[in-house]
C-alpha cells in the first residue's frame, strides 16, 4: 500500500497542518506521495518542499501542490523547487487521480 502525506492547514482533518510537522513525519518515514498546500503558518509549502528535497531520500516522494495560488510565478517556483505536479483548489477525486497517474503513482 502506498502512503500519501496530506499537508494542509485547512479545517479538514489532515496528517500535518504545517510544513514543520510534515517534515518531521518525513524524517520518520518518507511517503510515496505528498499533497501539499502552499499557504501554511510556521513553514509554508515552498519551504517544506525545499527542505524535503534536501533530506536523504527526499527526492523520492512525488509532490503535488494543491493550492489557490494560480499565477505562473508560483507554479514555476513550485516546479523549480521540486514539485512534480500542481492542482488548483478546489479540486475533486478525479483531478487527484489524474495527477497521480501523470506522476506515475497509479
Amino acid at each position: 500500500m502506498k502512503m500519501c502525506l496530506v499537508v494542509d492547514d485547512s479545517s479538514v482533518i489532515v496528517e500535518a497542518e504545517y510544513g514543520e510537522q510534515a517534515l518531521e513525519a518525513c524524517r520518520r518515514q518518507l511517503p510515496e506521495a505528498i499533497l501539499l498546500d502552499w499557504n501554511m503558518p510556521k513553514m509554508d509549502g515552498y519551504e517544506f518542499l525545499r527542505s524535503l528535497r534536501r533530506l536523504p531520500g527526499g527526492d523520492g516522494p512525488k509532490v503535488v501542490f494543491c493550492t489557490t495560488e494560480n499565477d505562473v510565478a508560483h507554479i514555476a517556483r513550485a516546479l523549480h523547487a521540486g514539485a512534480n505536479e500542481y492542482i488548483m483548489k478546489p479540486f475533486d477525486k478525479e483531478i487527484v487521480e489524474t495527477k497521480f497517474q501523470e506522476v506515475g503513482l497509479i
